[in-house]
């Protein structure tokens, strides 16, 4: 019988759900996830989590709800740093106990820590310890990740082209799709959406940030559609050291590099209520954005009560003033 593993739509998965996918499949696992946000999924992940959580650590219970009675196991990695630098959100760190102590009747945890921070081969060793618990021989596990690597390289180019997470897994998956949408036809505006993959790239409790944009005409670039290079060459962008949070720092490079290069016509930061790293981060982009005041820049705020309307009617208003303000500038060249 085949053994199933359930991978939570959530989180991390916008950044490294093809390359899990390819290694457990590798492995002859099958893997059920909780795909799309949806109402019911962000409802019951409420219920279950601690009120002062976050609206993304209460959509990841609500995944988990959705695929716990349909697996053998739950993919829940207990991802610490992966870049040897920078650590990520302790809620990351704490979710697998999160989960198994306060949902009831879930099925075993892979929880296994990925910290770059303890040698070169920490995350290939976690990689062994995965294959191990699922029986599988040293050597099938050491292929599947290589498959799984140079998988996620795909992934991530595909990113660095524009593409959205969805359109590159579907067409990873598929072979099809994945087209790259631009905007910039319709009006010439360009726009940076900053924040967190897991916030700006639900569609539902972003209440399709990206999408509307783009049928407003605005070209849309995010932190993943940046070549990793270009953000090193941040640094610590004018800080005494750099950010802790692995999220936090990469975004905070995205907005210093896309001010710096001038070349777009307004930001827009994406953040969660109840996130501390991000009160953090939007007032040190709101800093930068003081530095730069020809380009025009915005804060929205998520959590599980934000309605559509209320969203539409603020980027209506910021894309209609970007506009105007850029044909205004224009006309007196």
């Amino acid at each position: 019988m085949t053994i199933k593993v359930g991978i939570p739509g959530a989180l991390l998965y916008y950044l490294y759900y093809p390359m899990w996918r390819t290694f457990f499949n590798e492995l002859g696992v099958q893997v059920v996830t909780s795909g799309r946000t949806t109402k019911n999924i962000l409802d019951q992940g409420t219920r279950e989590a601690l009120a002062d959580a976050c609206v993304p650590v209460k959509l990841f219970y609500g995944h988990v709800m959705d695929i716990k009675d349909k697996v053998d196991y739950l993919y829940i990695p207990r991802v610490v740093c992966l870049n040897r630098r920078t650590v990520y959100c302790p809620k990351f760190l704490g979710l697998p106990d999160m989960i198994r102590y306060s949902i009831k009747n879930v099925p075993p945890i892979i929880d296994v820590r990925m910290d770059t921070r303890q040698g070169r081969f920490a995350v290939v060793k976690a990689y062994l310890e995965i294959g191990k618990r699922l029986g599988a021989p040293i050597l099938s596990v050491l292929l599947a990740y290589l498959k799984a690597v140079g998988v996620l390289h795909r992934y991530n180019r595909l990113l660095r082209k524009g593409w959205s997470p969805v359109q590159a897994m579907d067409f990873l998956e598929n072979q099809a799709g994945g087209a790259d949408f631009d905007g910039s036809a319709k009006s010439g505006l360009k726009f940076a959406v900053l924040g967190y993959p897991y916030a700006i790239y639900d569609s539902f409790i972003s209440v399709n940030l990206i999408d509307k944009l783009r049928k407003y005409g605005v070209k849309v670039i995010t932190a993943e559609n940046i070549h990793p290079a270009l953000l090193a060459l941040q640094k610590n962008c004018s800080l005494p050291k750099r950010l802790f949070w692995t999220f936090s720092d990469r975004a905070l490079k995205a907005a210093h590099f896309l001010f710096n290069q001038n070349k777009i016509d307004g930001v827009l930061h994406l953040t969660a209520f109840g996130c501390g790293p991000d009160s953090l981060l939007n007032k040190l982009i709101e800093m930068e954005a003081k530095k730069h005041s020809d380009i025009p820049f915005m804060t929205l705020m998520i959590d599980e009560q934000t309605g559509e309307a209320g969203m539409t009617t603020r980027l209506e208003a910021f894309v209609d003033m970007v506009r105007r303000r850029k044909e205004a500038l224009a006309c007196r060249k």
